[in-house]
C-alpha cells in the first residue's frame, strides 16, 4: 500500500489512471485506450515516471470513514455545459474564453478531438480558449475514448463536412449510436455505424443537408443536440420534438450565440445560420457531481453543508426535488444567471428522517445520472423506493441498473433489479462492504464513497480512478468535505 495521499498526489492519481493500468504493449496496440490515458495538461513528467514504475499498484482506492464535516464543498464545472461550450465555440466565428470548465477525462477527450479537427485550443490552469474555425476536411480517426457526449455531438457537428471515423474504447463501442445516425441520414448525411448500431461511426463528406421534422424516440439531450448542430447547416427549418423534456443546455447556449431558435413546449425549431462566438463563458458547477455530497450529508446527523455556484437549470434539478420529497433538508438559494443558465448555492442539513420515493417516467430524463446516488439514499430511508422506465441506465458506462443493485447489496441493503429500473427497500442494517468494483463507471465509484461516508465505514473501490471521467480531483474535495483519508492499495 502506498499510504495516505496528500492534495497533489491524490489529483495525480486520477490524472494518470489509464497509464497506470496499461502496459506499453497495450498502449501501442490499443489507440482508443491510449487516448483515454493521455490527459493533456494534467499529467506532469514526474507523474508519468511514477506511473511507469508503479502501474500494478494503483488499481484500488481506499476511502476511510469521515472524521469531520466541512461547512462548504466544491464541485467541478458542469460536464454537459463544458462539452457544449468547447464544441459550439469551435463552430462559431471568433474566439471564446471558457472559465470553470470541467477538466475530467470526457471533456479532455472533446479538447483532443477538436485539436485533431484543426481547431486551436489553448489550455491554462484557470481557463480554456477556443478559436473558432473550419474543421479539417479529412480527419482520419478521431478517438472519443469513453465519452459518448463527444461522439454524439461530433456526429451532428461534422455531418456532411468532414470525412472521419469516430471510435472509442471497449465501453463506448457497446453504446448505441444508430439512434443519432438515423436522423442525420434523413438530413442527407453519409454516415454509418458498425453492426448493432454501435461505434465505430464512419462519416463521409459531401451532400447538402436538408431540414427535417423529427420526433425523438427517447428523451435524449445528446440526440437532440446532434440534430440541432447539423441543422445549423441544413436548408430549411428543422424541428425536433420530444414526448418528455430533456436537458436544454444546447438550446440555451445556441440562443446566446445568435442561433435562430425557438422552443414551444417540447418542440425546438432552428434555422441554418452562423454562430457568434461568446467572448467569455463561465461554466457553473455540476449538479450531477453535487448530488454525492448532498446524499452523504443528508444521511449524517448534524451535517450542514453548502455547495456554491451550482447549475440549477430546471431540467437538472429533479433529483433535488426527490430528496426534498424524501424529507431531506435541502434548500436552493439563487445567486445569478450565466448565459441563460441559473446558478445557486445548494444547502443541505443532515439527520432528517427519510422516507422512500417513487420516480415517475416523466422524471427519469431529468435525473438519469443521479439515480445511483438516490438509490443509496433510499437504502437508509423508511419504506420502499421505486425507479421505473429507466432502461437507458442499461447502456451507460456500465449496466447501471445491475451495478447499482450490486453496490447496494454489498453494503447489506435490500435491492433488486427489474427490467427497466430498481426497487430498494430501506431499513436494513448496513455494513462495511467487501471491495467494490466500479465496472469502469464513475458514478458507481462516487456512489460507493457517498454510502460508505453516510454509514461511517471505510470502503475499498477497485478502478476508482474512472471517477476522473467527470470529477478529476474527487479524492481531494471529498477529503476536504468529510475528513476522509484516501489511500492507494
Amino acid at each position: 500500500m502506498i499510504g495516505f495521499l496528500s492534495g497533489g498526489a491524490r489529483s495525480s492519481f486520477f490524472a494518470v489512471r489509464a497509464v497506470l493500468l496499461l502496459s506499453q504493449a497495450e498502449i501501442d496496440q490499443n489507440r482508443p485506450l491510449f487516448a483515454r490515458a493521455t490527459l493533456v495538461g494534467h499529467c506532469t513528467t514526474e507523474v508519468r515516471a511514477a506511473a511507469a514504475a508503479h502501474r500494478h499498484l494503483m488499481a484500488t482506492l481506499r476511502f476511510g470513514p469521515p472524521s469531520s464535516i466541512a461547512s462548504e464543498a466544491r464541485v467541478p464545472g458542469d460536464k454537459s455545459i463544458s462539452h457544449r461550450a468547447l464544441l459550439f465555440s469551435a463552430c462559431a466565428r471568433g474566439t471564446t474564453t471558457i472559465e470553470g470548465s470541467n477538466r475530467g477525462d470526457d471533456v479532455n477527450t472533446t479538447i483532443r478531438a477538436l485539436r485533431a479537427l484543426g481547431i486551436e485550443v489553448h489550455e491554462d490552469t484557470s481557463f480554456v480558449r477556443v478559436a473558432g474555425g473550419e474543421f479539417t476536411g479529412d480527419a482520419g480517426t478521431i478517438e472519443c475514448a469513453n465519452s459518448g457526449t463527444t461522439m454524439r455531438l461530433l456526429m451532428g457537428a461534422l455531418a456532411g463536412r468532414t470525412a472521419c471515423t469516430l471510435d472509442g474504447d471497449a465501453s463506448l463501442r457497446r453504446r448505441p449510436m444508430e439512434r443519432v445516425a438515423e436522423p442525420l441520414r434523413m438530413m442527407g448525411a453519409a454516415i454509418e455505424t458498425a453492426a448493432g448500431g454501435v461505434p465505430p461511426v464512419i462519416l463521409r463528406r459531401g451532400g447538402d443537408l436538408r431540414a427535417i421534422d423529427y420526433a425523438l424516440p427517447v428523451a435524449s439531450a445528446q440526440l437532440k443536440s446532434a440534430i440541432l448542430l447539423a441543422a445549423l447547416r441544413a436548408d430549411g427549418i428543422t424541428t425536433v420534438r420530444s414526448r418528455r423534456a430533456a436537458r436544454d443546455h444546447t438550446e440555451r447556449m445556441l440562443a446566446a450565440m445568435g442561433a435562430a431558435l425557438r422552443t414551444e413546449r417540447n418542440a425546438t425549431s432552428i434555422e441554418a445560420g452562423p454562430l457568434r462566438a461568446l467572448e467569455r463563458i463561465v461554466v457553473p458547477g455540476d449538479p450531477s457531481a453535487a448530488i454525492f455530497f448532498l446524499v452523504a450529508a443528508a444521511m449524517m446527523p448534524g451535517a450542514a453543508v453548502d455547495i456554491t455556484g451550482v447549475c440549477v437549470n430546471p431540467t437538472r434539478t429533479a433529483a433535488f426535488d426527490v430528496m426534498r420529497s424524501m424529507g431531506a433538508g435541502i434548500e436552493i438559494q439563487a445567486t445569478g444567471v450565466e448565459h441563460g443558465e441559473p446558478v445557486a448555492t445548494i444547502a443541505i442539513e443532515g439527520g432528517s428522517k427519510l422516507r422512500g420515493f417513487a420516480i415517475t417516467p416523466s422524471m427519469v430524463s431529468g435525473l438519469i445520472d443521479e439515480i445511483p446516488a438516490l438509490c443509496a439514499l433510499a437504502a437508509l430511508a423508511g419504506g420502499e423506493s421505486v425507479v421505473r422506465e429507466a432502461s437507458e441506465l442499461r447502456v451507460k458506462e456500465s449496466d447501471r441498473i445491475a451495478s447499482t443493485v450490486r453496490l447496494l447489496r454489498a453494503f447489506g441493503a435490500e435491492a433488486r433489479e427489474v427490467a427497466d429500473g430498481i426497487i430498494v427497500r430501506g431499513g436494513s442494517p448496513l455494513r462495511e462492504p467487501p471491495v467494490i468494483d466500479t465496472h469502469g463507471d464513475h458514478r458507481i465509484g462516487m456512489t460507493a464513497a457517498a454510502l460508505a461516508a453516510a454509514v461511517g465505514v471505510p470502503v475499498e473501490i477497485r478502478d476508482a480512478a474512472c471517477i476522473s471521467t467527470s470529477f478529476p480531483d474527487f479524492a481531494d474535495r471529498w477529503s476536504d468535505a468529510f475528513g476522509t483519508s484516501v489511500s492507494i492499495l
